[in-house]
């Protein structure tokens, strides 16, 4: 029988936190503290930016550029997207930059669960990016492609199903629905019997709404833009919008003020990545690896959606992948260096960042 998935509602925690408060506070005593150097000099001479080309097209992008950051911990990945701005781009930073120069919070798991994400692939190739996800048991399913309609989503859903009677199933709108479409979108799918549907609409208020509409179907519904890119990330749980946060390490600007988002929201946490390369997804194994509850799968697989990588690629092993610090390998920075274009491109957005910490 298919797995039942996450038939309940969680709870929504009253949060009283202040935005800006202590979700930011660490890194910037550290700062003050000599340990997290800011200087543009130095760091544009830490920084390596990379070109990783990917196995399938993945959110419109065949290639993704990732820069690191060498420091006294480690390595850091510093990986926007190239259409993010400046003040966005520049949580990303801050992430990169505790991760290569604080040591990270204490795990209390060595090994993460992970699942398969699926791009919005033809039902046709879906066995064969499954197969670079071994052993995993939960299957994320990219859905409401632009140029897609719910025929495809519902063609690529139901083969996950065939090929994995028994996986676990969510899937993965990015806020590409309104609320009628999103209704309309989850019944349809509900029969492949869904573990959640992670951000079908866009903003907090559709999500509450859609919430609503769908009480009697028990589907959960997972927030993430709602959480990573808003400018409180508590709103979606104090407007009782979502069951589950989907929480990313770089987007939120690092491990420590995830796990206070976490905490504060009082609602259970999945863990996911932003194709990352190997060092970027060994920061999102050490939050989930420090969070004190890991109900579900994480989104930290996505190493096997790149074709090449900085250092052995961190790819799911028997469904999971461990809780460790990656260090690039040398061969493989020069392998994959980006051009000389590219690489001032993105010294000139670290100079536009740096202002906004």
């Amino acid at each position: 029988m298919p797995h039942t998935g996450l038939r309940r509602r969680a709870p929504v925690a009253r949060v009283s936190v202040t935005q800006g408060s202590s979700l930011t506070r660490t890194v910037w005593q550290a700062c003050e503290h000599g340990r997290v150097d800011l200087a543009y000099e130095r760091l544009a001479d830490r920084m390596h930016v990379v070109s990783l080309p990917l196995v399938t097209r993945f959110r419109g992008v065949d290639v993704r550029e990732v820069a690191l950051f060498s420091g006294a911990a480690g390595w850091g990945e510093w990986s926007p997207f190239l259409e993010y701005g400046s003040e966005e781009a520049a949580r990303w930073l801050r992430a990169a930059l505790e991760d290569a120069d604080l040591e990270r919070p204490a795990a209390v798991r060595d090994r993460v669960p992970v699942n398969a994400t699926l791009p919005a692939v033809a039902p046709d190739a879906v066995a064969a990016v499954l197969a670079r996800y071994d052993g995993c048991r939960t299957v994320k399913v990219k859905v409401a492609e632009a140029g897609q309609v719910l025929a495809d989503d519902v063609a690529r859903v139901a083969e996950v199903r065939a090929l994995l009677p028994d996986a676990r199933i969510r899937v993965d709108a990015n806020g590409g629905w309104g609320v009628d479409e999103a209704e309309t979108a989850v019944r349809a799918l509900e029969r492949f019997d869904l573990e959640y549907v992670e951000q079908p609409c866009a903003t907090v208020p559709e999500l509450a709404e859609l919430r609503t509409r769908l009480h009697r179907l028990a589907i959960p519904i997972a927030a993430d833009e709602s959480v990573r890119k808003a400018e409180d990330p508590l709103l979606v749980a104090r407007a009782g919008a979502a069951d589950v946060l989907v929480v990313k390490a770089q987007p939120l600007g690092g491990v420590r003020a995830a796990l206070a988002i976490v905490a504060e929201a009082g609602l259970p946490a999945v863990v996911s990545s932003a194709l990352d390369s190997s060092v970027g997804l060994s920061m999102g194994a050490a939050l989930a690896g420090a969070l004190p509850e890991l109900p579900f799968d994480c989104g930290l697989g996505t190493g096997a959606l790149l074709a090449a990588d900085v250092a052995a690629p961190l790819v799911p092993v028997g469904g999971s992948i461990p809780v460790t610090r990656v260090v690039p390998l040398e061969a493989l920075l020069t392998a994959n260096a980006a051009s000389p274009e590219r690489i001032d491109a993105w010294r000139a957005r670290l100079a536009a960042c740096l202002p906004h910490l």
